[in-house]
């Protein structure tokens, strides 16, 4: 299993099989990093112009994992192992529900050393950053086990009974009181 910097598991084997798409392809297939940061990689940007700016894994025989930039990042709608939604209330500074949780992690479009599958030594291969989101229960499994992201399991109790809390919250602030009901309820 992968683990993380700090020795603990991510709950995967490969990263790549949890991947979506690259944060970077724009709707019309484009390279948005060659186009808005060519300066951090000018050899890579010029590559990308010449072919009109087309993502790596366009081309033939080519996958995002191919791609020194790729990346992808969670969008933190629902936890991927239990399936939790997330509820947000506004102007609310309590601990969210989901969080960020690192299957690779980049390292400024920089190289990893690992071992060559055949153990002869190593290979440079682009470490991306692949993040999937948890809710904090699942995270908190992940890490101090070895359950696994792709666990079919149902939310922790813990975790329903916080959601439920928050949709009740959110729920009351669509009521509509007059003022007349909010002075008589503050007892003015």
């Amino acid at each position: 299993m992968e683990e993380t910097p700090t020795g603990t598991p991510v709950g995967v084997d490969d990263p790549y099989e949890h991947a979506g798409v690259c944060d970077h392809l724009t709707d019309d297939g484009r390279c948005r990093f060659a186009l808005t940061r060519a300066g951090d990689d000018p050899e890579f940007s010029a590559a990308r112009r010449a072919a009109d700016y087309d993502c790596v894994a366009a081309e033939e025989d080519s996958e995002f994992r191919d791609c020194p930039h790729y990346r992808s990042t969670t969008d933190g709608r629902e936890c991927v192992r239990c399936g939790l939604e997330a509820v947000r209330i506004a102007h609310d500074d309590s601990r969210p529900l989901l969080e960020e949780h690192h299957l690779s992690y980049g390292s400024g479009g920089g190289d990893r050393a690992s071992t060559d599958p055949d153990g002869s030594g190593t290979t440079e291969e682009p470490s991306h950053e692949i993040t999937v989101a948890l809710c904090r229960w699942c995270h908190a499994k992940i890490h101090r086990s070895f359950a696994r992201v792709d666990d079919d399991v149902e939310p922790d109790p813990e975790a329903f009974a916080a959601r439920e809390e928050r949709r009740a919250k959110e729920r009351s602030e669509f009521g509509f009181s007059t003022a007349r009901e909010r002075r008589e309820s503050d007892g003015s």
